[in-house]
């Protein structure tokens, strides 16, 4: 069974930047597309961006983060990271990765695509 442990969160004036991890154990995380989610308070969990599976040729952004945050994969490493540049505070929120069984991300968007989930990181972004 996949396991997957997101870390990296933290606190970030705006502006600034972070890199989030998602480290995959139980199984090789190239058979899984992994997407991005965030969870701000009293709202819904909602997509942020998806790799594709195997060699991670497809990527998708939610239209908020285009140009801000960059999705990548390492399959020696058994990780994927989320790159997060130019940060706002509309960003705070926590974040979870999630893996789907060889997909190509057609639905990224979709919570219930994915049967795999991490136990969340915070990210704050404040002055």
């Amino acid at each position: 069974q996949l396991q997957l442990v997101e870390s990296g969160g933290g606190l970030v004036q705006p502006g600034g930047s972070l890199r989030l991890s998602c480290a995959a154990s139980g199984s090789f995380l190239y058979y899984y597309a992994i997407g991005w989610f965030r969870q701000a308070p009293g709202k819904e969990r909602e997509g942020v961006s998806c790799i594709s599976s195997s060699t991670g040729g497809s990527t998708n952004y939610a239209d908020s983060v285009k140009g801000r945050l960059t999705i990548s994969r390492d399959n020696a490493k058994n990780t994927m990271y989320l790159q997060m540049n130019s940060l706002k505070p509309e960003d705070t929120a926590v974040y979870f990765c999630a893996a789907d069984l060889w997909s190509s991300c057609d639905r990224w968007y979709d919570r219930d695509e994915y049967d795999y989930w991490g136990q969340g990181t915070q990210v704050t972004v404040s002055s």
